[in-house]
């Protein structure tokens, strides 16, 4: 037991519903039609990019075929996000879009080195390219992506749903890069075109899955939200009047989108912490967007506590025992 303080422990989630959904119906309908689309025109793009011997759309089909297994993760961790907190979870099961976010930038990454790879093999050995299927192919597949891109930006919120949204952007660049690729092998029979392209492709992929996978990891680290100051948080907690100081300062992601926080909040008189803790709690919601918050207050009772550290406890006195 710690002898220096009383303690208040108050958990603040009147302000938020008994059970959040990390992603609404507009999410998991926004992951359904891209993962239809996208796992459609995969196949066709497989089949086309085999037959005409490109790199850029076999590419463009693999990330197809990766992000039909990614949107299919998406929409399962999307389900398991919106089950309530149990008592194995008490948090509940928000991260699992976290997961899942994180999931995708690895196979992101290994999918990008693949197409490098590949790419350097072909360019010192290089393939033979139908031009006119590859333009064909890849304009039909930058209508499909573009729809899919549409759908998912109106999700994106959710750091699940922007994972998938890179997935299909870099299935939109793919295409491009595609068309563009069999445009100047149909117009000038320059095959290399294919293999550059699609390097191209990859390493802008590549700037949007690092960002993707840096912020995944901060929340599984329980790292502060990159978009919140540590610093003028614990300072605008420790300037409320009638708070001294405030120790043991945390402030992390339950999910991708709720912050919580949890602090010792050190006050001068114990009658006061009332009035403190329902500043405190607005203050909080209002100037950064917290609302999840766990405060346990700590004050000096009588002379013994100069110190800060130590207050005498003294056990109850035990009843006279019967004769």
């Amino acid at each position: 037991m710690d002898h220096g303080h009383d303690h208040y422990f108050d958990h603040d989630h009147e302000d938020e519903p008994r059970h959040v959904h990390v992603t609404g119906d507009g999410t998991r309908g926004a992951l359904l039609t891209a993962l239809l689309l996208t796992a459609g025109f995969a196949l066709v793009e497989a089949a086309g990019g085999w037959f005409a011997g490109s790199l850029a759309l076999m590419s463009d089909a693999g990330h197809m075929i990766t992000d039909a297994g990614a949107l299919g993760l998406a929409l399962f961790a999307d389900a398991v996000a919106r089950r309530p907190p149990s008592k194995r979870a008490s948090y509940g099961y928000g991260r699992a879009e976290v997961l899942a976010a994180f999931v995708n930038a690895i196979v992101m990454l290994a999918l990008v080195a693949w197409i490098c790879i590949e790419a350097a093999d072909r360019l010192f050995a290089p393939h033979a390219v139908a031009g006119g299927v590859v333009t064909l192919i890849a304009a039909i597949g930058l209508v499909v992506n573009l729809v899919a891109a549409w759908v998912l930006s109106r999700a994106s919120g959710s750091l699940n749903a922007r994972g998938a949204f890179i997935h299909v952007l870099g299935d939109l660049l793919g295409s491009l890069a595609a068309l563009i690729a069999g445009g100047v092998i149909v117009a000038t029979g320059w095959t290399p075109i294919d293999p550059i392209l699609s390097v191209a492709v990859a390493l802008l992929i590549l700037r949007s899955t690092w960002q993707l996978l840096k912020q995944s990891t901060g929340v599984l680290m329980e790292g502060v939200p990159k978009h919140l100051d540590f610093e003028a948080i614990g300072t605008s907690l420790a300037t409320l009047p009638g708070v001294t100081d405030v120790h043991d300062l945390h402030i992390w992601n339950m999910s991708s989108q709720g912050v919580a926080l949890s602090a010792h909040v050190s006050i001068t008189r114990g009658e006061d912490w009332l009035g403190i803790l329902a500043r405190a709690r607005r203050m909080l919601a209002k100037e950064y967007g917290i609302r999840h918050t766990t405060l346990q207050p700590t004050w000096p009772v009588g002379h013994a506590a100069k110190d800060r550290r130590v207050i005498p406890v003294r056990a109850a006195e035990e009843p006279p025992h019967a004769h």
